[in-house]
């Protein structure tokens, strides 16, 4: 309808769009690589491979960890030496060792207070067992007030006891 008439939220519009494409021509946006940040980072260095120890050299290892948890330094050497490892590998294969003999003793302790708390129920029940077979004790207290001693003998769980008076006691 109208060619040469513009509105000021036109203008805006066209200029926010003139910034954009500028901003995106810019000399700087172009050199800009475009990816994950890490990636202009130098790459890690590849892992060593997985040692692999001589059944002697755990056998060793065991026996000395099952007699002494932790080494100092000169045991640790001596120890390295005897068996042609390094004083690394020693000392990592200790703390190895040593975390998986703090899960095992960690796993042995909850198998034993499972157990505990299953003989601990398993007594209980067998106490209750037991009371429920032999009579209550009379209380002193009981045999002189009736509704002492009706609640005393009321025993819901024993379909045989039914109480049908509490008066005339």
């Amino acid at each position: 309808a109208l060619p040469g008439l513009t509105f000021p939220w036109m203008e805006t519009t066209r200029r926010i769009a003139k910034d954009r494409l500028s901003a995106a021509l810019s000399p700087f946006a172009a050199t800009r690589r475009i990816g994950h940040p890490y990636q202009n980072r130098t790459p890690p260095k590849r892992k060593k491979p997985r040692t692999s120890f001589s059944r002697v050299q755990i056998c060793e290892l065991e026996k000395r960890f099952h007699r002494q948890k932790y080494l100092a330094s000169a045991e640790r050497a001596t120890l390295a030496k005897a068996l042609k490892m390094t004083d690394a590998q020693v000392k990592t294969w200790f703390q190895n060792r040593r975390t998986k003999w703090r899960r095992q003793t960690a796993e042995e302790r909850e198998a034993e207070r499972q157990q505990a708390n299953r003989l601990m129920l398993h007594l209980q029940q067998e106490a209750f067992q037991k009371s429920l077979a032999q009579p209550l004790p009379q209380d002193p207290l009981c045999m002189h007030n009736s509704s002492l001693y009706a609640l005393q003998n009321l025993q819901p769980w024993a379909e045989d006891n039914k109480v049908t008076s509490v008066s005339g006691v």
